[in-house]
């Protein structure tokens, strides 16, 4: 019987997938340092792991019993994918498990921004009762989404469920992506209707910032800043930026200026830079809704990967048995 070890934990309904399929889970939250041990002990096929648990060289040298290394999640800067790779192992990861999450959390801090709510929910505990009027009168310049022209860097899994998001809000999309790009989105309603747009994206950075009102920021890591001075000073006056794809594609202290200015109306960030001890002046800053990296982070999301990875073993299976 195929053994599979999910050492950072899996959902319920990738558990229960997998005993459907006759596939043991050991749910073991093993440390790093006695891992190959217990996976050599256990004689383990299959190890899943999230971001806590690392799997480098090392690990897969001692460890002849893998099959197959699987990450719940998009990224697979934890394990050593070409070593495993080389070694005849398989790597798998879950690429599209958390895109919704991703993009219902950047509208969510859109929403917050355009009504004021990342303030008046800091605000109204302390002087809901003794200043409310004023209150009132300091978050009036609120705007709606609906007609304004949202800016989407990156066309990946996220970046296409933010587009979708923003059409479904009655929004104008814009793509911004290194190299022109062409797909067809399917929005699928209650009803069992569904309409298709087709989105080109383009890479003129200049045309891109010029008319945006909102901008969300869906890269994959960068190794420089894609928004920095140069492009923030670009954006149209009172632009709201969120960026929930990875610290260092935007800069902050740059950021700040520009929010100081007046110029950005307000930003997001659910990463940072100097994760994770953001820079207290980012924390500090009435003008910045913020979140502890929790973009993927939903039961549905968890659900997903869980099936995602599954049905990727159960494919595997049938590969290896061969």
């Amino acid at each position: 019987m195929m053994k599979v070890l999910a050492n950072d934990g899996i959902s319920k309904a990738g558990e229960i997938a997998l005993q459907d399929a006759g596939i043991e889970i050991i749910e073991a939250k093993v440390a790093q340092e006695q891992l190959a041990n217990f996976i050599n002990e256990n004689a383990v096929d299959v190890l899943l792991v999230r971001s806590a648990t690392k799997v480098p060289k090392e690990l897969i040298d001692s460890c002849p019993t893998l099959k197959i290394i699987g990450r719940g999640g998009v990224g697979l800067d934890n394990i050593d994918v070409e070593h495993a790779k080389a070694k005849g192992i398989y790597v798998i990861n879950t690429p599209n498990a958390s895109s919704r999450s991703v993009a219902e959390m950047v509208f969510a801090h859109f929403f917050s921004l355009a009504r004021f709510l990342h303030e008046a929910n800091r605000m109204m505990p302390l002087e809901g009762e003794s200043n409310f009027k004023a209150l009132k009168k300091s978050y009036s310049n609120a705007v709606e989404l609906e007609g304004k022209t949202l800016g989407v860097i990156g066309f990946g899994g996220i970046g296409k469920e933010v587009v979708k998001m923003g059409i479904s809000l009655g929004m104008k999309v814009k793509v911004l992506t290194r190299s022109p790009k062409t797909a067809t989105l399917s929005l699928n309603f209650f009803d069992g209707q569904q309409v298709d747009f087709r989105i080109s994206s383009d890479n003129n950075m200049d045309e891109f910032l010029k008319d945006s009102d909102f901008i969300s920021i869906n890269t994959p890591k960068t190794t420089g800043y894609i928004i920095d001075a140069p492009e923030l000073e670009k954006m149209k006056d009172g632009v709201f930026i969120v960026n929930t794809a990875r610290g260092g594609v935007i800069n902050e202290v740059a950021l700040l200026d520009f929010i100081e200015s007046g110029k950005v109306a307000g930003a997001a960030l659910d990463v940072f830079e100097n994760e994770p001890t953001p820079e207290l002046s980012i924390l500090m800053n009435p003008a910045l809704s913020l979140s502890p990296h929790l973009g993927g982070n939903t039961l549905d999301a968890q659900d997903k990967i869980g099936i995602e990875l599954t049905e990727q073993i159960i494919d595997l299976k049938k590969k290896l048995q061969k």
